[in-house]
């Protein structure tokens, strides 16, 4: 049952990594838009599209956000392995436990304080003033709500590395 759970977990952090792509798409269009029409006078008065560096900003936290568990669930984040690969293999297994132990209570932690600040800029209707006006929310609730993505990962992670054998995991390896 767990096993389903997993590849259906699984396949949503790939949609998630897909709209991550899709606003990489997205945001070469939008920047390309901006500066074609900054040099060529296409469109009477519209000399650029002024938004366009803030939601490219905002677009770039966003894939962060999105692509983040499922770079975790590919073994495609940045790990260091060598003192993994030097020491007996039990003992790097039980190193990925308490690397995996520490990266679900940071990843707590982050849910937790992002979600209050989140809550708390909803709850004073602060907003952001700048060239386009939103709730501050809006573009605080992606760390939250990725944050409780990365803590659930880590537990598959973790019930994975229980059911596989007792050695380091082989993602993200280096070439040594």
């Amino acid at each position: 049952m767990l096993d389903q759970v997993d590849r259906a977990w699984g396949r949503v952090l790939e949609a998630l990594a897909l709209g991550a792509c899709a606003l990489i798409g997205l945001m070469m269009l939008m920047i390309c838009a901006d500066v074609l029409l900054r040099n060529l006078p296409l469109v009477a008065g519209v000399d650029g599209l002024a938004w366009s560096n803030e939601l490219s900003e905002t677009g770039l936290y966003l894939i962060t956000m999105l692509a983040a568990p499922w770079l975790l669930r590919e073994g495609r984040h940045i790990r260091v392995d060598i003192l993994l690969r030097a020491i007996p293999r039990k003992a790097g297994w039980i190193c990925e436990w308490i690397a995996d132990a520490i990266a679900f209570a940071c990843c707590a932690t982050v849910l937790f304080y992002g979600a209050r600040a989140t809550w708390e800029s909803y709850a004073q209707n602060s907003i952001t003033i700048k060239t386009l006006v939103m709730p501050e929310w809006w573009t605080l609730a992606p760390l939250p709500a990725a944050f409780a993505l990365l803590a659930i990962e880590v537990l598959f992670r973790m019930r994975r590395l229980a059911l596989g054998p007792q050695a380091p995991r082989d993602d993200a390896v280096s070439a040594s």
